[in-house]
C-alpha cells in the first residue's frame, strides 16, 4: 500500500460517513441562521472545514488510541496500529489539517475564530475522555456539533440561545448513533478498559438509544417551530423518525453487523432533517 493510501486511511477519507454526520447539522444551522439564504462562500468554507477537521480528528484519535486499537477487531489493521505509519506522522497530519481549516475562517469575524479554537481543543481532547468519562459519546456530540454555533456566529455575529439548544439536540443524536457504533466493539472495549456509552447503559442500551433519538427529535422540532418552519420541516422530521425506528429493528438483537449498519444509516436521518429545513425555506409548499 503506497503512502498516500495510508494517509487516506488515517484520515478516514475512504469512509465519508463521519464527514456527513458533521456536515448535516452544520448546514442546517447555516440555513437557519441565514433565513434560508446562506452565502455560497460560507457554504464552501464550512463544507471544506468540516472535511478537514473530521480528518484531523481521526488522525489524532488514532494517535491517542494506537495501543488500544491493537486489541479491537475492527481497528487492528489501522495504519498506526500496524506500524505502517509512525505516531509523529499522525500528529503532523492532524496539526496541518487543523491549520488549513483555521486559515479558511480567517476572513470571518472574531467570534467565529474564537469558537473555532474551542472546537479544535474539544476535538483534540475527545480521544482521552474515553479513559475516564462514562459516556464519551456526549463529548463527541459537542465536537461533532460545534459547527452549529460557529455557523450562527459567522452569519449573525452572535450565537442565539436556539443555537445552543440545537447543539444539545445534536449531542443527543450523537449519543444515539455512537452508542450503536460502540455496541459493535463492546466486548473488546470491556477487555481493554475503554469506557463507552454501550458499556455504561448496559442492558438498557437499546432503550437509551431510542430515548436519545426521541428527545433529540423533540428538541429539534421545538427549534424549527421557533424559526417558523412547518410543512416540509415536519415531513423531514417524520422521515428521520422512521429512520430511527428502522435503527431499532437493527440494534434490538445487538448483533455486530446490524449495529454497525444502524450507525451508518444515520447519514440518512441527518440528511432528512436538513432536507426538511432547506425545502421549507425554498417555499416548495
Amino acid at each position: 500500500m503506497n503512502r498516500f493510501r495510508l494517509y487516506v486511511k488515517l484520515t478516514r477519507l475512504d469512509k465519508p460517513i463521519g464527514i456527513l454526520l458533521l456536515l448535516w447539522p452544520t448546514l442546517g444551522a447555516l440555513w437557519l441562521a441565514s433565513n434560508g439564504r446562506p452565502d455560497w462562500r460560507l457554504l464552501a468554507i464550512f463544507t471544506l472545514g468540516t472535511v478537514l477537521m473530521r480528518s484531523a480528528g481521526c488522525a489524532i484519535n488514532d494517535f491517542a488510541d494506537r495501543e488500544f486499537d491493537k486489541h479491537v477487531k475492527r481497528t487492528a489493521d489501522r495504519p498506526l496500529t500496524g506500524g505502517k505509519l509512525a505516531p509523529w506522522e499522525a500528529v503532523v497530519v492532524a496539526a496541518l489539517l487543523a491549520l488549513i481549516s483555521f486559515a479558511l475562517i480567517l476572513p470571518l469575524n472574531l467570534l467565529t475564530k474564537q469558537l473555532s479554537l474551542a472546537a479544535v481543543l474539544i476535538a483534540a481532547s475527545y480521544p482521552y475522555f474515553k479513559r475516564f468519562f462514562a459516556i464519551p459519546q456526549a463529548y463527541l456530540g459537542i465536537a461533532f456539533g460545534f459547527g452549529i454555533p460557529m455557523a450562527f456566529a459567522a452569519v449573525q455575529g452572535t450565537v442565539p440561545a436556539t443555537a445552543w439548544v440545537l447543539l444539545g439536540a445534536n449531542i443527543l443524536w450523537a449519543i444515539a448513533y455512537d452508542t450503536e457504533y460502540a455496541m459493535v466493539d463492546r466486548d473488546d472495549d470491556l477487555k481493554i478498559g475503554i469506557k463507552t456509552s454501550a458499556i455504561t447503559f448496559g442492558r438498557f442500551d437499546v432503550l437509551a438509544v431510542m430515548l436519545c433519538y426521541a428527545t433529540s427529535g423533540g428538541v429539534t422540532l421545538w427549534v424549527g417551530w421557533q424559526y417558523g418552519l412547518h410543512t416540509w420541516f415536519l415531513a423531514g422530521l417524520t422521515l428521520a423518525g422512521m429512520c430511527a425506528l428502522y435503527h431499532y429493528s437493527l440494534i434490538r438483537g445487538r448483533e455486530r453487523l446490524r449495529c454497525f449498519a444502524a450507525f451508518r444509516h444515520n447519514n440518512w436521518l441527518g440528511a432528512a432533517v436538513f432536507a426538511g429545513i432547506a425545502l421549507n425555506y425554498c417555499g416548495a409548499v
